[in-house]
């Protein structure tokens, strides 16, 4: 029996769209999940409701809320809410669709880099942009820590130059590589017990016991790792938001 812990993460065009002269533009599996995703946050925050005892629902949608609100409150202060929809919607999206990933047969959209670099770069335009444009040529002092002494400043400015662009790179392949590791050891160890039953009948099933429970085990780490990548992206989010609005502190 063959494991192919590669194969969760193909791409597979569901239908043609149209063409752009020779490239077809495909609806993918991918495309699907994202808009499992939405679908599923939209009627989230559409049932949700506003009785004064919240239901269910009502619950998750407050607590998803404040949870949010609080982590830019502590990271970027009170200025820091006006992005409170982008950093909402982005943890919102990443939480998600990493948990519906998680389900078996499905698709877990975080697992590719594309998607999670163009939520990096979403955030790092929104960065320089907004810098740029509140604080004027002023934002560069980030790039200029306090207190360095003059002849190592040469070498800091470059090294937070450097760091600066490469925050797209460290953003995305984090959540990138901890899904992709994850459901690859899930795979894994998943096909390990299948194998063992069907290639050694009885006893097989009997030593799969214990990678059985560590399918297990690995299984309920990934459903926390699924929330504290979509924390973790939202957490830098706002740091690096808080460069935008207070650069140089």
């Amino acid at each position: 029996m063959k494991i192919d812990p590669i194969h969760q993460f193909n791409i597979e065009p569901l239908f043609t769209l149209g063409h752009i002269g020779n490239h077809t533009i495909a609806f993918t599996n991918s495309s699907l999940y994202m808009l499992v995703a939405v679908a599923i946050i939209s009627l989230l925050m559409l049932a949700s409701g506003s009785q004064l005892v919240p239901g269910r629902l009502q619950s998750v949608a407050e607590i998803s809320y404040e949870f949010v609100a609080s982590t830019i409150r502590s990271t970027a202060g009170a200025e820091g809410m006006k992005f409170f929809p982008l950093i909402f919607s982005l943890f919102m999206f990443i939480c998600v669709s990493n948990l519906v990933g998680i389900i078996p047969y499905t698709f877990t959209v975080s697992s590719h880099l594309i998607v999670t670099a163009g939520l990096a770069l979403l955030v790092f335009f929104t960065v320089l942009i907004y810098g740029i444009a509140k604080n004027g040529l002023k934002f560069f002092k980030i790039f200029v820590p306090h207190g360095v002494p003059g002849y190592v400043l040469p070498l800091v400015m470059f090294i937070e130059v450097l760091s600066f662009f490469l925050r797209p790179v460290s953003h995305s392949i984090r959540l990138f590589a901890n899904m992709l590791a994850g459901h690859i050891a899930l795979k894994v160890f998943a096909g390990f017990v299948a194998m063992l039953g069907f290639s050694l009948g009885a006893i097989g099933w009997v030593g799969g016991v214990l990678p059985l429970a560590l399918t297990i085990a690995l299984y309920a780490l990934e459903i926390l790792v699924a929330f504290l990548q979509a924390y973790v992206f939202a957490i830098l989010t706002c740091i690096y938001l808080n460069d935008a609005i207070h650069p140089g502190h």
